[in-house]
């Protein structure tokens, strides 16, 4: 990946009136990255969001896209595709009409057809807006986010509304896309998808990032867990652990391999069966929730 950064912001202020809702925010998305940008709720996500796309000015701090400001849309709207929660397409258009409607704005060239077969509409083509289905306008607004295959997409919420099929098919559309140099900024309340497929995570909270790094460095702030079932007559375990009820206990641990060891000898050592056992790594899930807690 180049050096330069795709993405360069530096202490990003945005205000609304006494509301504060980004402070001194910095960060960067390299070229070929995915970047997942996850916040709570009222963290500021969404003004960054704005601000970076160039559909809001920054209230003080410098964004640059491509080595340029995100207000010159002549400069960086070209080279930029933008798939919104919600686009608001004319309901009297057909699928076709659409895509080639939005394509033409963003000054990029493209065969509609293809398009349409990148996210398989082709068979809808004709059919109006108003007639899709909820995941078959999520196709179209990303159809018209990788019209011309821009250099830089930002995917908002992308797979909401679409069957497991049809998300399968739109991350192989962004693997393809990826392996020809796209950068991908990511929003989702899905967070397994962040966790499969981000190379770095931007965590808001507050105005500002609560965490920055990889998925791994992120999960291992938080201890692994390992959980499981006794038996009422069984003794204590060998490990400390906290018990939840219905003979469920959960340890945390930050040597899962060897805590885990420790516990399954223990158990064959007693003739206890571990009902319900289950053991694994923080997910991020965990690192959302443990955002409230400090």
């Amino acid at each position: 990946m180049s050096s330069t950064p795709v993405i360069d912001v530096e202490r990003l202020n945005l205000t609304y009136g006494d509301f504060h809702a980004v402070k001194d925010l910095s960060f960067q998305v390299a070229r070929g990255e995915l970047y997942a940008l996850l916040g709570t709720n009222g963290a500021g996500k969404t003004s960054t969001l704005e601000t970076v796309e160039g559909h809001r000015a920054a209230t003080s701090g410098t964004v640059r896209v491509f080595g340029q400001s995100p207000r010159d849309r002549r400069a960086v709207r070209p080279r930029m595709g933008i798939m919104l929660q919600e686009s608001g397409f004319s309901p009297d258009l057909t699928v076709r009409e659409s895509v080639r409607l939005i394509g033409g704005l963003t000054e990029r060239t493209d065969r509609v057809d293809r398009v349409l077969g990148v996210v398989d509409l082709t068979r809808k083509a004709s059919t109006k807006v108003a007639q899709l289905s909820g995941g078959e306008k999520r196709r179209l607004d990303f159809a018209t986010a990788v019209y011309g295959s821009p250099e830089l997409i930002f995917l908002d919420e992308p797979t909401t509304g679409l069957d497991i099929r049809s998300r399968d098919a739109l991350w192989d559309a962004v693997d393809r896309l990826r392996e020809d140099g796209t950068t991908i900024v990511l929003t989702t309340h899905y967070l397994e998808e962040a966790q499969q497929r981000a190379d770095r995570v931007g965590l808001m909270h507050r105005g500002t990032f609560h965490r920055e790094g990889t998925v791994s460095e992120l999960t291992r702030t938080l201890p692994s867990t390992i959980g499981f079932v006794l038996p009422a007559h069984a003794p204590a375990p060998p490990l400390p652990a906290t018990r939840e009820g219905d003979g469920r206990f959960l340890v945390e641990t930050f040597g899962l391999q060897k805590d885990l060891h420790t516990l399954l000898g223990w158990a064959q050592d007693n003739a206890l069966e571990l009902r319900d056992l289950r053991a694994g790594p923080t997910r991020l899930d965990d690192v959302f929730r443990a955002i409230g807690a400090e």
